[in-house]
């Protein structure tokens, strides 16, 4: 796959970042074996989601975000097998390198971004035993659980009115009301860091 400026490596531009566990991660040709679980929930709990824009004390991070994900993965399929989960669970982890762009900004940049974005999440998907591009089912359901997600979070943190988050965001999961008040009252980072980490070793068999 050849990457067009600006994102096409040049000798002298530096496209690696280092991890507090000293490993240096390519962003261009990343390598499953600088990939730790630790600078993933320690960069992704501090990522907010929505650009900062929610209600509460603290952000809503993406780490919180994908661990309500994972929760309305398994209330739509309660028996859905873990490595799917794990797949749902890690489904933004290259945000703990490039950021969370939303969306409308994604969609002004175009495909470079995506390219650098999907070369990041088959390396994190070989890293921990799943296959490099998930199929199509299984990406189904990722989304249709993210998009759950994204109206629980549109309507109870970024002041979303239900007719507007439904039309960008499909309908409300139904994910039951103790969940919610967990899942949706934006953590401290340490608490979303340690909570995603533990998620991870249940999941990650």
């Amino acid at each position: 796959m050849t990457l067009k400026a600006p994102f096409a490596k040049q000798n002298s531009t530096r496209v690696w970042q280092r991890m507090l566990s000293g490993r240096r991660l390519d962003l261009l040709d990343p390598s499953p074996l600088d990939i730790e679980i630790a600078d993933i929930a320690h960069g992704l709990a501090r990522v907010a989601r929505w650009n900062g824009q929610t209600s509460g004390a603290h952000i809503f991070s993406v780490a919180q975000h994908t661990l309500l994900v994972e929760a309305v993965m398994v209330e739509q399929a309660p028996r859905i097998d873990a490595k799917v989960r794990l797949a749902a669970l890690l489904h933004d982890a290259p945000e703990y390198v490039i950021g969370d762009m939303i969306s409308p900004f994604k969609a002004v940049l175009g495909g470079d971004y995506k390219q650098v974005e999907k070369r990041l999440l088959a390396a994190i998907h070989i890293r921990f035993g799943l296959p490099p591009v998930l199929i199509s089912e299984v990406e189904r359901r990722i989304k249709d659980a993210d998009r759950g997600a994204a109206y629980l979070e549109a309507t109870q943190l970024a002041g979303f009115a239900q007719a507007e988050a439904k039309r960008l965001f499909g309908r409300d999961p139904g994910l039951p009301r103790a969940i919610q008040e967990d899942y949706l009252t934006p953590w401290t980072a340490a608490k979303a860091e340690r909570r995603f980490l533990a998620r991870f070793e249940t999941l990650h068999m």
